[in-house]
């Protein structure tokens, strides 16, 4: 039986504080008060009888219980959202996909394989949300998302969740046309000369290009920017000698029509799979089957399982 002490609140500042990792951020987002969040978790670990959270480090992170808490009652808090809904519409509802997106994925593939599901499925409402990976996997652990599109994340994010994947993608290190280092192989003193625009720490490419840097002889690069959003990044390269170490998929149309290029690096360090991640849980929906079809066909290649942790 469900214990009438347990209220939404209760849940809502558990799952914003376990995406988060932070109180104060939880409370941001929740426009309230950090203690007032801090109270409303102690409440809800009193009425568990657990502990959620390990609170020994700097930032929160879940305990055990407070990661089956957080599987099984985000899921609870989505179907109550689709129920209120179904039940506001007054018919027989239409039905949808949420989709979180990774920028490598957001400008080609997620696109095209969306016109797809429109003619295959065109009941559908797909919605594509975009965020840091961390964020887009924590909210498909609890329910809120059917799936993420993106390169794969480490393996202690991957926990409960599968990965298929559709391609392999490099990384590049992109310059505007007629860049001082334009078709040059550049080295260490040469990058340190320009302004570099690397990937933010919570990006799924970061660790990847801090390993190049540090192989080339940049151990502790200082980058004049760090973004992965193509329409800032684009802007910046095109009109300074800024280098962006970013996703080819992300800046794909804009080498394709010259507007950038690529630098001859030494790129063994900075493949890796492109793929779709869901919950190993619960069973793919139609809509999903669909869509991962529709993501198969628009990568134009077969893509394999590769299961997460357990």
């Amino acid at each position: 039986m469900l214990d009438p002490r347990l209220r939404m609140r209760h849940l809502r500042s558990f799952l914003e504080t376990a995406r988060r990792g932070s109180l104060s951020e939880a409370a941001n987002a929740l426009h309230v008060s950090q203690p007032a969040v801090s109270k409303t978790i102690r409440e809800l670990e009193d009425i568990l009888r657990v502990e959620l959270f390990d609170r020994s480090g700097r930032r929160l992170t879940l305990t055990q219980a407070g990661k089956t808490f957080q599987q099984f009652g985000g899921q609870a808090l989505v179907d109550l959202i689709r129920a209120q809904d179904l039940v506001r519409e007054g018919r027989p509802a239409r039905t949808r996909l949420i989709v979180g997106a990774l920028p490598t994925a957001s400008t080609a593939l997620v696109p095209q394989a969306a016109l797809k599901l429109r003619e295959t499925a065109p009941q559908c409402m797909l919605r594509v949300t975009t965020g840091p990976n961390w964020l887009l996997l924590s909210q498909l652990r609890e329910g809120a998302l059917d799936m993420v599109v993106g390169r794969m994340a480490s393996a202690a994010l991957m926990e409960g969740l599968s990965f298929r994947q559709l391609y392999s993608e490099r990384i590049v290190a992109v310059v505007r046309s007629g860049h001082p280092l334009d078709g040059l192989v550049p080295d260490a003193e040469a990058l340190r000369s320009h302004p570099l625009m690397l990937p933010p720490p919570g990006a799924v490419i970061a660790p990847l290009v801090t390993a190049y840097l540090h192989a080339l002889g940049l151990a502790q690069p200082e980058p004049a920017f760090e973004s992965v959003a193509l329409a800032f990044g684009r802007r910046v390269v095109l009109q300074s000698d800024t280098v962006w170490f970013i996703s080819e998929g992300v800046v794909r149309d804009e080498l394709e029509n010259g507007k950038l290029a690529t630098l001859a690096i030494d790129d063994d360090l900075l493949g890796g799979p492109v793929g779709v991640s869901m919950r190993t849980s619960v069973a793919p929906s139609a809509e999903q089957r669909l869509f991962v079809a529709a993501l198969e066909q628009a990568a134009g290649n077969d893509f394999r399982s590769v299961p997460g942790p357990a």
